[in-house]
C-alpha cells in the first residue's frame, strides 16, 4: 500500500519489478493512491498482478508467469496495462468462496473487471477496497477534501496517517517496552512482604557495617600513624583497638552481607516462580485464536528466557542497586556532616553522569528491544525444526537449516554488538569521570590542609577510603542502565500474555450439568475467520446417541464446525446448544469433560503408554487403563513392547507407528466416558487394514455416543446414521448415502471422485 503523495519511485513503495513499468504508465502529476497485487490469474494459476488506484483512474496490469528470464534481464516485468477513470467505476468489491477470492470493479451496468486471489491476500483486497471508497468519498465532499485521507498497511492493517511512510506495526525499531513495566511485578511480591522487609533491614545493617572501616581510618591515621611517623610513642591497645574494629566490621558485613544476599536472592526466585506459574497458567486459560497468532519458540522464550532474565534482574541487579542508593546516601551523609564544602567537590561527578545516563538510556532501550526480538526469531528456528527433524533430514535440507539458524543469530549477534557499542563507550567515560574526581579530591584535599581550616591529613585520608567504594558504587549503579532495559522488556513481553482476556469467555451466570444426554442443536451458527465467513446460518438437530457424519470439499467448514462444539471458538452469531442450553453458559472445563476428540494426527505426550491413556484421567486405576485399550484394540500391540504399559512413547509418540497411535488415542477418549464424540479424520492416515482395526476399535467408542465423524473417505462413515454435505459453510444436503447420491450433486461427486481414485489404486 502506498500512502497519498508517495513517489512510486521509492524502492520500497511497490513489488519488486513493478516500480519501471509503472512510472512508465503513469501521467504527468499522477498520484498513487493504494495498490493491491493479487497472486492468481483468470484460469487460476500463480501470476503476478497489480491494481492500483491513483487520483485519475484504475491502472491493471498482469505479469507474464515464468518472468524470471526476462527479468534478470531487464530488472522488471513485462506489463500490458488497462485502465479504466474513477468517473466509470460505479463499485469496488471483494468476494470470497473456499480459499479463494475475487475482487470485482463494476460499471454502471456491467462489470468491467476481476481479478482472482488466494486466502493470503484477502486482508489486503478488503483494505484495497475500502481505500477506494474512502478516496471517493473524499472525492465526492470537496469540503473534507482539505486533509490528505489515511491509507493502512498491507502486512498488517495497521493505519497510517497521511505522509507516514513507515508502517508503526511492522517498524522492527518501534517504540519499545517502557521500564515502568517493572513496577507490574510488584503485585507478585505482595505475598513475601515480610521477607522482602527482612531483605531491607539486612541491606540497611550490612551498608552500614560497610561504611565503619573508612571512619575508623581518621583517627588512626591522626591518633596511630601521624604520630608513629614523628617518632612520638602510641600506647599498643590504641593500635589493637583501631585494628580489631576494622577486622571485626569485615567480618560483620560480610556476614550481613551473605544473609542479605542470600534472602533476597530466594524471595526473587519465588517471585520469578510465580510469574512463571501465572504465565503459563494464564496460557492454558486462552482461547486457540491466541496460539494460532502465536509462534512456539517465541511463547517458549518468553516463560523461560523471559522470566529468568527477569529473576537475574531481581536477585543480582536490584539488589546491588539498592545496596549502591544505600551506600551512597549514607556515605553523603557522613561526608556533609564531616566537611560540607569537600563533600560538595567528592559529588560534583554525579550529575553528570547522570545526565549521561539518560541521554544514553532511550538509545540502549531501542537496542535491547531489537536484540529481545532477534533472540525470539532465533528460538523460534529451533521450536521449527527440532520438532521436525525427520522431514529436515527426509528432504535433506540440514545445510539450509544451519543457513537459516545462522541468519536469525547474525541478527541476534548484530543487535547485540550495536547496544555494546554504545556501552563500550559510556562505561569508560563514567570510568574517567570517576577518576577525575579522586584527582579533584586529593587537589582541593591538598589545599585545605596547607589552608589549616580545621581539615587535616586524618580527613583527608577517610574521604578517599569512602570515595574510592563511592565511585565503584556509582559505576555499578550506571550498569543498572542496560539490566533494567532488558528486564523491562522481558516483562512487557510477560504482562502482553498476562494481559490478554480470552476469546472464548466464561459464562458470568455457569451452569453446572451433572451429566449431559447429548442432545445437539445448531440455530443459525454463522462464524468467521477474520473478514472470511466460513460457516453461514447452519441449522441442524442431532438427537442422543446419534452419528453424524461430515463430508464436503476442502474449506467447506467441517473442521470449523466440529471447532465450534468443543467451544474452541464462540459463534459469531446464532448458537449450539446441548440438551437445549446454549454451550457459552456452561464452565468450559465442566462442558469438554463431556467431549471426547480422536483426532487425525493423534498427539502423545512424552512418557509412557498409560500416563498418555490416563491424560484426561490421572486418576484412573490400571485395571480402567487396560480396559480402555482392550476396547481400542490397543492392548496387544501395547503387551509386545518393551515395558508393556510402562514403555515411554518418546515425544510426540514417535517410536509407534501411526495406527498405534490412533488407538491409543482412541484409549484415551474413552476412558473419559464422553458424552459426545468428535472423530476428525481418525482414519484417514493409515492403511486398510489399519483402519480396520482402527474402525473397530471406533464401533466401540461410538457406541452410545452422540458422535460427529469428518471424513474424507466415505466408507469410513458407512454406520452413520445420516450424512451431513457442508458446501462454503453451509449445509446443502442432509441424508443418507442412497438418498444423497441423488439429491446432492456435491455428494455424487464426491463418491464419482473416490470410486476413480479406488480404481487407479487397484489398476
Amino acid at each position: 500500500m502506498v500512502a497519498p503523495d508517495k513517489s512510486p519511485d521509492e524502492p520500497a513503495a511497490l513489488p519488486e519489478g513493478w516500480r519501471r513499468p509503472l512510472e512508465a504508465e503513469l501521467a504527468d502529476g499522477e498520484r498513487i493512491i493504494a495498490w493491491f497485487d493479487p497472486d492468481l490469474n483468470a484460469r487460476l494459476h500463480f501470476a503476478e498482478g497489480l491494481v492500483v488506484l491513483t487520483d485519475q483512474r484504475i491502472l491493471s496490469g498482469l505479469g507474464p508467469e515464468a518472468e524470471e528470464a526476462q527479468r534478470s534481464r531487464t530488472g522488471s516485468i513485462a506489463v500490458s496495462w488497462d485502465s479504466w477513470p474513477l468517473e466509470a467505476a460505479a463499485s469496488l468489491r471483494s468476494r470470497e468462496q473456499v480459499g479463494l477470492g475475487t475482487l470485482e470493479l463494476l460499471g454502471q451496468a456491467s462489470l468491467l473487471s476481476s481479478w482472482r486471489f488466494t486466502a493470503t491476500r484477502s486482508a489486503q483486497a478488503t483494505q484495497f477496497v475500502q481505500r477506494f471508497l474512502e478516496y471517493r468519498a473524499a472525492r465526492a465532499n470537496p469540503a473534507g477534501a482539505g486533509r490528505a485521507a489515511a491509507t493502512v498497511c498491507l502486512s498488517c492493517g495497521a493505519t497510517l496517517e497521511p505522509g507516514q511512510t513507515v508502517c508503526p506495526a511492522c517498524n522492527p525499531v518501534a517504540s519499545p517496552p517502557p521500564v515502568r513495566s517493572l513496577w507490574r511485578l510488584a503485585r507478585f511480591a505482595k505475598s513475601h512482604a515480610k521477607i522482602i522487609m527482612l531483605g531491607f533491614v539486612l541491606t540497611l545493617v550490612s551498608t552500614a557495617a560497610v561504611l565503619v572501616p573508612p571512619y575508623l581510618t581518621k583517627p588512626l591515621t591522626n591518633d596511630v600513624l601521624i604520630p608513629l611517623g614523628e617518632g612520638t610513642p602510641v600506647p599498643r591497645s590504641l593500635v589493637y583497638f583501631y585494628l580489631g574494629g576494622l577486622f571485626g566490621a569485615a567480618i560483620l558485613a560480610w556476614l550481613l552481607s551473605w544473609a542479605k544476599t542470600y534472602v533476597l536472592a530466594w524471595v526473587s526466585e519465588k517471585i520469578s516462580a510465580d510469574l512463571r506459574d501465572e504465565t503459563y497458567a494464564h496460557m492454558q486459560k486462552l482461547s486457540l485464536e491466541f496460539f494460532g497468532g502465536k509462534r512456539t519458540g517465541d511463547l517458549i522464550a518468553r516463560v523461560g528466557s523471559d522470566t529468568d532474565r527477569i529473576c537475574n534482574f531481581l536477585s543480582v541487579n536490584l539488589i546491588d542497586f539498592g545496596t549502591d542508593v544505600l551506600m551512597i546516601v549514607m556515605t553523603a551523609g557522613i561526608l556533609f556532616w564531616q566537611d560540607k564544602e569537600m563533600a560538595l567537590v567528592t559529588l560534583l561527578p554525579f550529575p553528570i553522569i547522570a545526565w549521561m545516563a539518560q541521554r544514553v538510556r532511550v538509545r540502549l532501550r531501542h537496542g535491547f528491544a531489537r536484540a529481545s526480538a532477534a533472540w525470539a526469531e532465533m528460538v523460534n528456528v529451533l521450536a521449527d525444526t527440532i520438532p521436525g527433524i525427520r522431514v529436515v533430514k527426509a528432504f535433506a535440507q540440514e545445510q539450509r537449516e544451519v543457513e537459516r539458524f545462522g541468519q536469525r543469530n547474525q541478527h541476534v549477534l548484530d543487535a547485540n554488538i550495536r547496544v555494546n557499542v554504545l556501552w563500550a563507550a559510556f562505561g569508560p567515560a563514567v570510568t574517567l569521570l570517576t577518576d577525575c574526581g579522586m584527582l579533584v579530591i586529593w587537589g582541593y584535599g591538598a589545599w585545605k590542609i596547607s589552608q589549616r581550616q580545621g581539615f587535616d591529613v586524618g580527613a583527608l585520608v577517610m574521604f578517599i577510603g569512602y570515595m574510592r567504594p563511592l565511585y565503584i558504587r556509582l559505576d555499578s549503579m550506571s550498569r543498572m542502565l542496560p539490566a533494567t532495559q532488558r528486564a523491562g522488556a522481558a516483562t512487557h513481553r510477560i504482562f502482553e500474555i498476562l494481559d490478554r482476556v480470552p476469546s472464548v469467555a466464561e459464562p458470568t451466570k455457569p451452569v453446572h450439568p451433572e451429566r449431559i444426554e447429548g442432545r445437539l442443536e445448531f440455530r443459525n451458527v454463522s462464524f468467521n475467520y477474520g473478514t472470511r465467513r466460513v460457516i453461514r446460518d447452519v441449522n441442524l438437530t442431532i438427537e442422543p446417541g446419534e452419528m453424524i457424519g461430515l463430508v464436503g470439499p476442502s474449506g467447506a467448514g467441517k473442521s470449523t464446525l466440529v471447532n465450534l462444539v468443543c467451544r474452541f471458538y464462540d459463534v459469531a452469531s446464532g448458537g449450539i446448544l446441548v440438551d437445549g442450553i446454549d454451550i457459552r453458559s456452561f464452565v468450559i472445563a465442566e462442558y469438554r469433560h463431556n467431549i471426547g476428540i480422536v483426532l487425525q494426527e493423534p498427539f502423545l505426550f512424552f512418557g509412557t503408554v498409560a500416563e498418555n491413556i490416563s491424560y484426561a484421567r490421572p486418576e484412573a486405576s490400571r485395571a480402567q487403563i487396560i480396559a480402555a485399550a482392550r476396547a481400542s484394540r490397543a492392548h496387544e500391540f501395547i503387551l509386545k513392547l518393551p515395558d508393556g504399559y510402562d514403555s515411554i512413547v518418546g515425544e510426540r509418540g514417535q517410536t509407534l507407528s501411526g495406527g498405534e497411535r490412533q488407538r491409543i488415542s482412541i484409549a484415551r477418549a474413552l476412558l473419559t466416558d464422553p458424552r459426545i464424540l468428535i472423530l476428525d479424520e481418525a482414519t484417514s492416515s493409515v492403511d486398510n487394514e489399519t483402519e480396520r482395526e482402527i474402525q473397530e476399535a471406533l464401533d466401540n467408542l461410538i457406541r452410545g455416543r452422540t458422535t460427529i465423524a469428518i471424513a474424507h473417505r466415505l466408507s469410513t462413515l458407512r454406520k452413520a446414521d445420516r450424512l451431513v454435505v457442508l458446501e462454503d459453510g453451509q449445509i446443502t444436503a442432509v441424508g443418507r448415502h442412497e438418498d444423497l447420491l441423488e439429491s446432492s450433486a456435491t455428494y455424487a461427486r464426491l463418491q464419482q471422485s473416490q470410486m476413480e481414485s479406488i480404481a487407479r489404486v487397484g489398476a
